[in-house]
């Protein structure tokens, strides 16, 4: 005899399952597995922002300040006049031998008439050779005399360019020593300015000497631009002074417009790494003012909670490894 079973049952039977298929991922994705983790400890520590290169510029000539077009903050670009020094005894001493050469010019051209003369005298057998050689000795001697006065015009005018103090490098002013009026000397510093990169400079006790390495990455506590929240370390030095290690970092958009040279910047760097226990912050939840997680097995513990990584929420005690956490329910989750 056949046993007949409804056609029902199965779709009935079909629904059950496919539920239980779909419940357990579900359950599966509320569980958590404590296991120990890899936990780097973050030392802060205030670092100073500052240029990578710093350069000056400086008077070529001797003189009185005339005209200053910068100060303090102002952007300049390579090669900008920033200031114009003027020295009075040089357009004398322009006035002077540009008078020298009107002279000697003319002197060129009376000996150009009578080396002429003497050429005509020559073909008519009134002079001698001496005598027109002399005459174009004379007139090479005028040439080769109004060539070095010309020089040295070109010397006194070359000086006078000079006058204009420019700037070495593009970048922005720190400091400009000088005032409209004031006499200056050559190779006085005129203004300092910084060219635009700069770098945070750390300043580590030396037990963090062998922590620090080129390519770790730091973090900005308090970052004044939005994206500006890590750097890297470009370069530790490797020498140590008066018991500390120097380290400078990279951040990407750091610069006078977000930050002030000498500024101080808290930072967090590595302190070493450890091992721990580290929960997703939503297995945990607020109860009589203590934080608790819920067990598969144990209902809910109390735990002590550390600080706030990455990975997750630091356990400092309550848990082992192996412990299973589930979601704690929805009514009483607070945020611990």
């Amino acid at each position: 005899m056949r046993l007949f079973i409804p056609t029902a049952f199965f779709r009935r039977l079909a629904l059950v399952v496919a539920a239980s298929a779909a419940v357990a991922p579900a359950a599966a994705q509320d569980e958590y597995y404590v296991s120990p983790h890899t936990i780097e400890d973050q030392k802060s520590v205030y670092a100073t922002v500052q240029a990578i290169d710093t350069t000056t510029a400086r008077a070529r000539i001797a003189g009185t300040i005339v005209d200053l077009a910068v100060d303090e903050g102002s952007a300049v670009k390579e090669g900008q006049v920033i200031a114009r020094i003027l020295d009075a005894k040089l357009a004398l001493g322009l006035k002077a031998i540009d008078s020298r050469i009107q002279a000697m010019r003319s002197r060129a051209k009376l000996a150009d008439v009578e080396l002429e003369r003497t050429r005509t005298l020559l073909r008519k057998g009134t002079v001698s050779q001496a005598r027109l050689d002399k005459a174009e000795t004379a007139r090479k001697v005028l040439g080769r005399d109004l060539s070095a006065m010309q020089a040295e015009r070109a010397v006194i005018a070359q000086r006078q360019v000079e006058g204009r103090v420019l700037a070495p490098a593009a970048g922005r002013v720190l400091r400009v020593n000088v005032t409209k009026g004031n006499a200056v000397q050559a190779g006085d510093t005129i203004a300092t300015i910084t060219a635009n990169a700069f770098v945070l400079r750390l300043q580590l006790p030396e037990r963090h000497a062998r922590l620090i390495k080129r390519g770790e990455t730091v973090r900005l506590d308090r970052a004044r631009s939005g994206s500006v929240t890590k750097g890297v370390v470009r370069q530790v030095y490797p020498e140590i002074r008066h018991g500390r290690v120097v380290a400078d970092v990279d951040v990407p958009g750091l610069g006078l417009g977000n930050f002030f040279v000498g500024e101080r910047i808290k930072v967090q760097i590595s302190a070493g790494a450890r091992q721990g226990f580290l929960v997703p912050a939503k297995y945990l939840f607020r109860r009589f003012g203590l934080t608790f997680v819920r067990l598969q097995d144990a209902g809910d513990i109390v735990v002590q909670i550390g600080a706030m990584t990455e990975g997750g929420v630091e356990i400092l005690s309550g848990l082992r490894p192996g412990d299973r956490l589930v979601m704690p329910p929805q009514e009483r989750k607070e945020k611990p």
